[in-house]
């Protein structure tokens, strides 16, 4: 299985679930995750791995997911007035104009702590 189809469907099978107060929280959170994109960075990260023993790429998932989080989180944040103020990410309306500022900012809050949890936990061992 080619790296960018086993990636989506990690992807897609773990989108970070939320049990937040927020009405809306989890479906931005997702829309922002599902929205595409290239994939550089957990692709890069799993041609690593593949290359240095191919066995470790499904425990490294979690890890590359953890990347395309943190990127993501970036980004939004990054979309915000206070910093570009754009209305386009992915070519689709940026959170914060979908929803509001205060939304954005707790999705790309929390997609920056997950991702630091994915790659803390992360089936692998210290070696690698």
């Amino acid at each position: 299985m080619k790296l960018q189809t086993l990636f989506e469907e990690y992807l897609l099978n773990h989108l970070p679930k939320s049990q937040s107060f927020h009405p809306i929280f989890e479906k931005a959170l997702q829309e922002m995750l599902s929205a595409g994109g290239k994939r550089f960075r957990p692709l890069l990260l799993l041609s690593v791995v593949q290359s240095y023993e191919s066995l470790l790429v499904k425990n490294a998932l979690p890890v590359a997911l953890g990347l395309e989080l943190l990127h993501t989180y970036s980004l939004i944040h990054d979309d915000l007035p206070a910093m570009d103020d754009a209305s386009l990410r992915r070519g689709y309306p940026t959170l914060h104009t979908t929803y509001d500022e205060v939304t954005a900012i707790l999705v790309g809050d929390a997609l920056n702590t997950h991702s630091f949890n994915l790659i803390a936990h992360a089936p692998l061992s210290s070696d690698v």
